[in-house]
């Protein structure tokens, strides 16, 4: 941990390291956080316990470090909210990398335009890609980085089938660190989040990939 916020730090990030999970999650629902690495085996709280309440009310990026790399709890802590999974032992490039790449996804989709909002919509769902925001009606969702760049690739093509390598091309241009069953999961959150409103923008083709459902 020490040595990753080093080299984070090296970077030109401001880093705050703390100790146990009850410090991080305190320290993370200040606000001022654009991202959070967890490692797994903490005190007090482990990182996927940290992951779990940090998603009922924020949407900040998460990237898990973990020295298991079975694909169970690589899955585990995606389908928790996790948008990312670092296995120890790791290279200090590729830590940088990752946090890079997910800061991308969290940031603004679009530059801005004199001043007005891009925005997609389709089949009663609306995206403003410089607000990083997803509504479905008048309620407002929270999607993770990761979230929003897969929504948003369905949505700049409705009713297009984009296989699972096209998805994760088109959502990720940046890298090439999700795999098909990642994207499946993050897929599956961001179902469940609509359907608490009634709603399912995502189209399941079998065999084939996904499409903005409806329209």
């Amino acid at each position: 941990r020490e040595v990753g916020g080093w080299t984070l730090g090296r970077q030109g990030y401001r880093v705050t390291s703390v100790s146990n999970g009850r410090t991080a999650l305190g320290r993370a629902r200040q606000g001022d956080v654009d991202l959070v690495v967890l490692d797994v085996m903490m005190p007090e709280l482990d990182g996927l316990d940290v992951c779990r309440e940090l998603r009922r009310d924020s949407a900040t990026p998460i990237l898990f470090l973990s020295s298991r790399g079975e694909e169970i709890d690589r899955v585990l802590g995606l389908e928790m909210g996790g948008d990312d999974y670092l296995t120890k032992p790791f290279g200090t490039r590729e830590l940088v990398a990752r946090v890079k790449a997910l800061l991308r996804r969290g940031g603004p989709t679009r530059p801005a335009t004199d001043g007005a909002s891009e925005t997609l919509e389709h089949d009663g769902v609306r995206i403003d890609l410089e607000r990083h925001e997803v509504r479905c009606g008048e309620a407002v969702l929270r999607l993770t980085a990761t979230e929003f760049g897969v929504l948003v690739a369905l949505f700049e093509r409705p009713g297009v089938v984009l296989s699972r390598g096209q998805l994760m091309q088109r959502a990720y241009p940046f890298d090439n660190l999700v795999t098909e069953r990642t994207l499946d999961t993050h897929v599956r959150r961001i179902r469940a989040k609509f359907r608490e409103l009634g709603r399912d923008p995502i189209e399941t083709v079998h065999g084939v990939g996904y499409k903005a459902a409806g329209g």
